[in-house]
């Protein structure tokens, strides 16, 4: 318990790093994979290639080398930014393939009809998506899609090898000061658990409310 106690701060620090970490990216991540997922089953071929390409190098592309390639290789071409910045666009970026996903499995679950249905009313496609069958396909999808951000909580873990302030990070100047490793490593663990039940209890509400009974 002392470990805690002595270094609430640099706890608390940490805790708020990575809460803030998760928060924005899980933000990107559920932009960019319902771009994309708007994109794989958009009519304009160029677009699903698009997004094809974007979904399978994300997903098969390990997220410790997304990491550096995000670091390491936006400020070759002039972008310099803060490494939470950084942190945020490799785990928006990297999330947001395994939100499409899930995205358009909600859509393919959404009847063919309902769509030509609205099209034959003379609405377009961005019309018809949006108003018709996006709103039908997050019902389907609020439980995998809160999954996901979990993992993304749980893969911000890898931003602290980055020099980015977040939870893991705070066991180095803990280990240094000659604290037990495991029960920094406990309280650790105990704030990643905080997250984690908190993004599954806002998803619990929101599956309740709007989720499609089962």
């Amino acid at each position: 318990m002392d470990v805690l106690t002595q270094n609430f701060s640099l706890y608390g620090k940490g805790f708020l790093g990575t809460v803030q970490l998760t928060v924005y990216a899980s933000l990107l991540a559920l932009a960019l994979g319902i771009l994309m997922a708007a994109f794989r089953v958009a009519p304009v071929a160029s677009l699903r290639v698009f997004g094809t390409v974007w979904v399978s190098v994300l997903r098969n592309t390990p997220l410790t080398l997304l990491f550096f390639a995000v670091m390491l290789g936006l400020p070759r071409f002039g972008l310099v930014l803060p490494f939470t910045v950084f942190a945020v666009i490799a785990l928006g970026c990297y999330t947001s393939a395994f939100i499409c996903e899930a995205v358009r499995a909600g859509i393919n679950t959404v009847p063919v009809g309902q769509g030509e249905a609205a099209r034959s009313l003379g609405m377009t496609f961005d019309q018809t998506l949006s108003a018709v069958v996006l709103p039908q396909a997050f019902r389907t999808v609020i439980p995998p899609i809160g999954s996901t951000l979990i993992a993304l909580a749980k893969n911000s873990a890898i931003a602290g090898s980055f020099s980015v302030t977040e939870l893991l990070g705070t066991y180095k100047p803990l280990n240094e000061r000659g604290y037990s490793i495991i029960w920094s490593f406990v309280w650790i663990a105990a704030g990643y658990l905080i997250i984690t039940l908190a993004i599954s209890a806002i998803f619990s509400v929101l599956e309740r409310r709007w989720g499609v009974p089962r």
